[in-house]
C-alpha cells in the first residue's frame, strides 16, 4: 500500500484531499505545518494557526488517520519572511505564497514526509498533475478543473522532482463539490471560510508587519500627468529589433520635476505599483494609483486613473537566474520564440504573449498592455492548460 502524507491545513480542501486518498486505498498520514511563533515580529493579534491545527486534528480523528504537527518556523523565517523584508527594502513586491510552496511545502515539508516513509505528498491545491510516458516520465502541472479556483499559478516554481512526488486529489473537482463531500462526511471544515492570509500563517496587515523591520521614513508623493510619459508603440521584430524589446520592458524613470508634490508618505518601501489605498491624497478628479517607487530617494510617483500610461506596459523581462521551467524539455534556446498564454498575478485571466529568449534572460511580450507589471512578482506561462514555466519580474 502506497503511503501519502497530506499537508492538513485545517481547511476544507486539504480535509477532502485526505478523505479522497483514504477512499482510494492509500495509507494516509496527516501533517500540520506550524510556520510561525516569532514574538519579535508579530504576524497577527489573532492566532489562526491554533484554530487551524485543532480543526486539522479533528479531521484526522474523524478519518481515522495518524496526525502530527511539524514546526517549520525557523525555515519559514529564513526562506520566506526574511526574503519578504529584503525584497520590500529593495523596492520589489514579493509573492510569499509562491515561495512558500517552492521552499516550504514542496521542499522542507516534502523531505520530512519522505523521511516518514511516504511515497507521495498531497495538498488541497486546485490543480492537476499529468504524466507523459517517455524514457524518464515527464510530469505536467495542469490547471485545476474549477476555473474560479485554479491555483496552478501558486505552484509555478515547482520542479520535475517535486511534481514526481506530489498528488493533487481535489484538482478534478469544483469547489462546491469539495464542500459537498466534506458535508456528507461530517467533516468539521465543510463550511469553513477559505483562508485569505499569508501561506499557512493567517491574516497579516502588511504595512504594520513591514514597519516592524523596515522603519518609517517620511517622503513625498509626486503626481505625474499622463502626457509626461512616452512609450514606444512599435511592435518588435525579433530578428533585428531587440533594442525595442528592451525599451518596451524598461520602466520609465521619473524625476520630481515630472510632476507636482501632492502629499507625504511614511516609506516608499511600503508601497507597490498599482496600489491605490494608503496614499491619503484627495482632491483629484480620478483616484491616484502608484505608478513607481524610488526607495533610494524615498519618493512615490502616482498617476490619476487606471488608464494612466505609467501603469500600462506590454513587455517584461526575467533575468536568467530567476527563470524557471517546470518543463525543462520545453525551455527555449537563445533566439527562440514561442506563443503562450501568460499571467502576472493570481486570478488574472490568461493573456496572449510571445516569449523571446536572449542570452541573459527572457522577454515576455504581451499582445495587449498589462496593468501594474510589478518587480518581484511572478510571471507564469501556459501551453493550453499546462503551466510550463515562470520567473521573477525584473
Amino acid at each position: 500500500m502506497k503511503k501519502v502524507v497530506v499537508g492538513l491545513s485545517g481547511g476544507v480542501d486539504s480535509s477532502v484531499a485526505a478523505y479522497l486518498l483514504k477512499e482510494q486505498g492509500y495509507d494516509v498520514i496527516g501533517l500540520f505545518m506550524k510556520n510561525w511563533h516569532d514574538d519579535s515580529v508579530t504576524i497577527s493579534e489573532e492566532c489562526p494557526w491554533l484554530e487551524d491545527s485543532n480543526d486539522a486534528l479533528i479531521v484526522a480523528e474523524k478519518l481515522g488517520i495518524p496526525f502530527q504537527t511539524v514546526d517549520l518556523s525557523v525555515e519559514y523565517k529564513e526562506r520566506i519572511v526574511d526574503y519578504m523584508f529584503n525584497e520590500y527594502e529593495r523596492g520589489r513586491t514579493p509573492n510569499p505564497d509562491v515561495l512558500c510552496n517552492r521552499e516550504i511545502k514542496f521542499d522542507v515539508f516534502m523531505k520530512i514526509a519522505l523521511q516518514l516513509g511516504a511515497d507521495y505528498v498531497a495538498t488541497g491545491h486546485y490543480c492537476r498533475k499529468g504524466t507523459i510516458q517517455n524514457e524518464d516520465e515527464t510530469y505536467q502541472l495542469l490547471s485545476g478543473k474549477d476555473p474560479n479556483k485554479d491555483q496552478s499559478y501558486f505552484l509555478c516554481q515547482l520542479s520535475q522532482e517535486q511534481l514526481s512526488k506530489t498528488l493533487f486529489p481535489v484538482g478534478e473537482l469544483l469547489k462546491p463539490e469539495v464542500r459537498k463531500i466534506a458535508a456528507e462526511n461530517n467533516l468539521i471544515t465543510a463550511d469553513k471560510k477559505d483562508s485569505q492570509g499569508l501561506c499557512f500563517i493567517g491574516k497579516v496587515h502588511l504595512p504594520e508587519f513591514l514597519q516592524q523591520k523596515l522603519k518609517p521614513k517620511k517622503g513625498i508623493i509626486v503626481e505625474v500627468p499622463s502626457n509626461a510619459i512616452q512609450f514606444s508603440a512599435v511592435v518588435p521584430d525579433f530578428q533585428n529589433e531587440r533594442e525595442k524589446l528592451t525599451f518596451r520592458a524598461e520602466k520609465p524613470v521619473y524625476n520630481e520635476s515630472d510632476g507636482k508634490v501632492v502629499g507625504e508618505h511614511q516609506g516608499a518601501h511600503y508601497f507597490t505599483i498599482g496600489q491605490r489605498k494608503g496614499l491619503n491624497v484627495g482632491g483629484t478628479k480620478e483616484p491616484l494609483f502608484v505608478i513607481d517607487t524610488d526607495v533610494d530617494k524615498n519618493i512615490i510617483y502616482t498617476g490619476q486613473g487606471k488608464a494612466h500610461p505609467g501603469l500600462l506596459r506590454n513587455t517584461l523581462f526575467i533575468k536568467e537566474d530567476e527563470l524557471h521551467w517546470v518543463r525543462p524539455d520545453l525551455a527555449l534556446k537563445v533566439d527562440e520564440t514561442i506563443e503562450v498564454m501568460a499571467r502576472i498575478r493570481y486570478r488574472q485571466p490568461l493573456q496572449p504573449a510571445t516569449l523571446y529568449k536572449v542570452e541573459n534572460g527572457l522577454f515576455v511580450d504581451f499582445k495587449d498592455k498589462q496593468s501594474a507589471i510589478t518587480e518581484g512578482q511572478f510571471a507564469a506561462w501556459y501551453l493550453d492548460d499546462e503551466l510550463v514555466g515562470s520567473g521573477v519580474i525584473s
